[in-house]
């Protein structure tokens, strides 16, 4: 979390006037931050996905939205925008997902995306280095524009053997109080919990949960499931451990 008062918005049950007030400030929040979006009747809120590029953002995003893997990686010209509606306890929630250009083709124009964002993914690739010491910069960015928003840290391809981020050298999200999870959009595994802890965060309410899950195809593959227990482990065997020194983890 960065440094401005967090979005809030409680997904429950209230008086139809009063509901139809809060919807009608939330559409005209959304509307500043998704100007081309149409807007819809239920809590709609607009995530900001950023990663260098290869790590998995766009191929993750539209693996909810349309149960497919891309099996060929593009890089993502400027901003592609994917509305992911999600069944909760509460009631619908709609997170409009700005896929940023991972290549920092956007230059200059990257501000204007980030603006009113009220939550983000930073992604990066376990069998990437490079990837992983990326994040500083893009959580230094993402809160300047858009201050203390919830952030979910991702390392995605945990399914692939030659991983070269081990779970104990992923530290960042320690440093700066985000939450962490290991996923692998090929397999699947941990698909929902990003945005899960988001809608928690943003309706203020550790008791949502979802109540139906978007359809996804079968696993393209299966991932090692002994193994990714050994890193969970050694992810909360290292959240015990002092942090390192410096502003970049050691490998």
């Amino acid at each position: 979390m960065c440094g401005k008062d967090r979005v809030e918005l409680k997904l429950q049950k209230k008086d139809p006037t009063v509901k139809k007030a809060a919807l009608q400030l939330q559409n005209h929040r959304n509307k500043k931050a998704l100007p081309n979006q149409q807007t819809v009747d239920y809590p709609s809120f607009k995530l900001l996905l950023v990663g260098d590029g290869g790590t998995g953002k766009t191929t993750f995003v539209k693996r909810h939205l349309t149960g497919e893997f891309e099996k060929k990686y593009e890089p993502t010209i400027g901003v592609e925008v994917h509305p992911l509606d999600f069944f909760t306890n509460r009631g619908m929630i709609r997170f409009y997902c700005w896929d940023t250009a991972g290549q920092e083709k956007l230059g200059g124009l990257r501000d204007g995306y980030y603006v009113h964002s009220q939550c983000a993914v930073i992604m990066f690739d376990v069998t990437s280095r490079e990837t992983y010491k990326s994040v500083p910069q893009k959580h230094v960015d993402i809160c300047r524009v858009c201050g203390d928003i919830p952030i979910v840290l991702c390392g995605n391809k945990v399914d692939v053997k030659n991983r070269q981020v081990k779970a104990k050298q992923v530290t960042f999200h320690r440093k700066k109080n985000l939450q962490y999870y290991e996923i692998s959009a090929k397999s699947n595994y941990n698909f929902e919990k990003p945005f899960l802890y988001l809608a928690r965060k943003l309706a203020g309410d550790q008791n949502l949960h979802f109540v139906e899950l978007p359809a996804l195809l079968p696993p393209e593959v299966h991932i090692d499931v002994a193994e990714q227990q050994k890193n969970e482990a050694e992810l909360i065997a290292a959240a015990t451990q002092p942090l390192p020194d410096g502003d970049d983890d050691a490998f």
